[in-house]
């Protein structure tokens, strides 16, 4: 049973020349437990991907097709009280910056304790020591004093767990984490990472985890997505999608990172670059940077497809596609 499921979204932003298709029929699912990584290169869609799915679409972006639906209910379509009150007892965010995510003027004793009171029946009391055993499970040190002090005396590390405590406070069933080592030094990143996972274990909550780092996805996820020009190029079980790539577009994000083990003098690159909205090409979007390009490649559109123990989003593979059916 899927916590989440991801149906044939569609998200696109009017403007005065016309409309641009943002994502462009994203589909996947999400086990309660489980750690989604969603990776690509930037402007391919994986935070707009979180975005919708947390009802924080930036104006005039809007869901123009398919469906969200959590634990069976659909979210995508709910008015904007509903869908607060949703965002933050059954779906928690984490963001890149912790800065934007705390308020400065405010403790975070007081703010922990507001978001607590705002979705849990409890005290001023409760809520308060509620707030204090977040700050212990999070990793924060003497949290009886700290719960007292401000964003500003926190390290970008200790306030990442600050937010990470916020999401956690009303106990969601879904966190939706974008980037949230990214501002943090590699040590630091560690820590979180690992913090993320303990907290999936022992909650049974879902992560859903965007970065374009494969290192945090390699260590962290269960399964990862990959993203290209506002559709899933590649989508599998993570040491399948990191050791065997089906698509062209992961195996070139496979092989330029730098590997401590071979000898190479240079790493691989992928020559070009990722389309803008208003001129992604006909057929499958990364064709003209494929180096496996052939003529049905440019002008019909791949839908995802089974390909070894992953499914891609790739002609090469329609072989195999017909072969399951």
């Amino acid at each position: 049973m899927s916590l989440l499921e991801v149906q044939n979204l569609i998200v696109e932003f009017p403007n005065r020349r016309g409309t641009l298709r943002a994502l462009d029929d994203v589909s996947f699912s999400i086990a309660p437990g489980e750690i989604l990584g969603v990776v690509g290169e930037s402007g391919a869609g994986k935070s707009l991907t979180g975005a919708s799915i947390i009802g924080l679409l930036e104006p005039p972006g809007r869901v123009a097709g398919g469906r969200i639906v959590l634990e069976g209910q659909r979210i995508d379509d709910l008015p904007h009280a509903q869908m607060r009150h949703i965002r933050g007892r059954r779906i928690g965010a984490i963001f890149q910056d912790p800065l934007t995510s705390l308020n400065p003027l405010y403790t975070v004793g007081q703010q922990l304790v507001e978001t607590i009171h705002t979705h849990l029946p409890l005290d001023a009391a409760q809520a308060r020591a509620r707030a204090i055993e977040l700050l212990q499970d999070t990793g924060i040190p003497a949290a009886e004093q700290r719960i007292d002090h401000y964003p500003h005396q926190f390290s970008g590390g200790m306030r990442q767990r600050v937010v990470i405590a916020l999401a956690l406070a009303a106990e969601p069933q879904l966190i939706v984490a974008d980037e949230p080592t990214t501002a943090l030094d590699v040590s630091i990143q560690a820590q979180i990472i690992q913090l993320l996972k303990s907290i999936c274990k022992s909650r049974g909550a879902a992560v859903m985890l965007i970065t374009h780092d494969m290192g945090v996805i390699a260590e962290t996820c269960d399964r990862v997505a990959v993203m290209y020009a506002g559709r899933i190029a590649e989508i599998g079980p993570v040491h399948e999608v990191i050791n065997h790539p089906a698509h062209p577009y992961t195996a070139g994000l496979m092989a330029s990172i730098p590997d401590m083990d071979s000898e190479r003098e240079r790493l691989a690159q992928i020559d070009g670059a990722m389309p803008r909205l208003n001129a992604i090409p006909p057929g499958c979007a990364f064709n003209p940077r494929c180096p496996h390009a052939f003529e049905r490649c440019r002008v019909e559109r791949p839908d995802l497809m089974p390909a070894g123990a992953t499914r891609a989003a790739c002609w090469l593979h329609a072989a195999d596609a017909q072969e399951a059916a």
